[in-house]
């Protein structure tokens, strides 16, 4: 799941983003309104945390931008002042949530999820193909009944394979929905995370490196 927060207040912007990575969530950070346009219309995110009071770009304004331009992110509006009003008025903008500060991470975490599930296709609690399974509530994988022991980037990876039921999955698409924008697009990250995950998995080996297309299951 990727996420970006839209906060002009760098310690809190910085808080939050720890915050939700701490809950293994892919997360990058705008500090102004205009950047945070442009982050959200050059990436896919699932989610949008977005402070109402920005410089450069009012938080409406940024809003207002991410429906008119389809952005499929869902919006999380964040506002010193949450009156009825304010809620009313960012609903009506085309926001999918609203959260008053101060509040606390569980809060944002499990909102942030919500609206996460609301921007994708929901996913079964247990995705299958072959041997292997992924309890996707549980975050557990697991190749025939044996319990792999699997970092949160090995199993990010395992589970987006798995659920792309076949599909041929790219190194880039794997980077772009698993890593956030500090990693490198020219990193061998994806290549490492492939080769730990499939020592884990064991033999015979599962994991096809398709030329030119990626990896697949």
């Amino acid at each position: 799941m990727r996420v970006l927060v839209v906060e002009d207040d760098r310690e809190m912007a910085d808080a939050v983003a720890a915050g939700l990575r701490g809950h293994l969530l892919a997360v990058d950070v705008a500090y102004d309104g205009i950047s945070g346009v442009e982050r959200a219309l050059a990436s896919d995110y699932d989610v949008v945390v977005l402070d109402r009071d920005l410089p450069g770009r009012h938080g409406d304004d940024v809003c207002a931008d991410l429906v008119a331009a389809g952005a499929r992110a869902r919006v999380l509006m964040l506002t010193a002042a949450a009156s009825a009003r304010d809620t009313v008025d960012g609903l009506d903008l085309g926001a999918d949530d609203y959260l008053g500060k101060p509040f606390d991470l569980p809060v944002l975490v499990a909102r942030v999820r919500a609206l996460a599930r609301r921007a994708n296709p929901a996913l079964p609690p247990l995705l299958r193909r072959g041997e292997i399974t992924v309890d996707t509530a549980r975050r557990a994988a697991f190749r025939a009944g044996r319990r792999l022991e699997l970092r949160p980037k090995e199993f990010a990876v395992l589970e987006l394979l798995v659920a792309a039921g076949g599909r041929s999955v790219s190194a880039e698409e794997l980077l772009e929905r698993v890593w956030d924008e500090h990693a490198d697009p020219f990193t061998s990250a994806v290549k490492i995370t492939i080769s730990r995950l499939r020592a884990k998995l064991g033999e015979p080996d599962v994991i096809e490196t398709v030329a030119k297309a990626g990896y697949r299951i």
